[in-house]
């Protein structure tokens, strides 16, 4: 039997961002990593229930040499060890080297399902950007969206729109438990 699966950005999802000009940008370092309220209760009610948690992330900056891929392995890591989360899938790539793993496209929920035997249909993708939400979309995911009011294009429905991951989890156990 498929395992079932919470696909969850990483900036502004679990953690904070820092927002210049309306464009959230990652932390650089594990000294800028601020968990945001309520995600470690909410990744461990989700876990508890059986739902894999599988961290999808688009880090662009290594591309753009803004960032080592050290640096992201070790605010993974970091996250990873505070939330008890053992999956991250990161695409290091930029618009412009048209890889399949970059959100929107959904490859990085697509071989992470291939990898650790995922149902798509059954498993769910919260984001806070509408790349994360077409990608969840594209991958047949049912997508939450935590809307931080970003000077960017809006999502396309369809997705339920929430406060924050605990409220997302909240209703996917409340609605989707079996």
């Amino acid at each position: 039997m498929k395992r079932r699966a919470v696909f969850l950005d990483r900036d502004g999802v679990i953690n904070s961002t820092f927002v210049t000009d309306g464009i959230p940008r990652p932390p650089q370092d594990v000294s800028e990593v601020s968990i945001l309220p309520m995600v470690k209760e909410a990744v461990a009610l989700l876990a508890n229930s059986g739902f894999l948690i599988v961290v999808v992330t688009n880090q662009p900056d290594i591309s753009r040499k803004l960032l080592s891929e050290d640096q992201v392995i070790n605010i993974n890591s970091y996250i990873g060890n505070i939330l008890g989360i053992n999956e991250f899938r990161v695409c290091p790539h930029d618009d412009s080297d048209e890889c399949i793993c970059r959100k929107p496209k959904p490859g990085l929920l697509i071989q992470a399902a291939n990898d650790l035997d995922i149902d798509l249909k059954s498993s769910f993708m919260v984001g806070d950007r509408w790349r994360d939400v077409s990608a969840g979309q594209a991958a047949g995911c049912e997508v939450f969206f935590i809307d931080y009011g970003y000077g960017e294009e809006k999502p396309v429905l369809p997705y339920t729109q929430v406060s924050s991951l605990f409220v997302a989890a909240t209703i996917i156990l409340e609605e989707h438990n079996d």
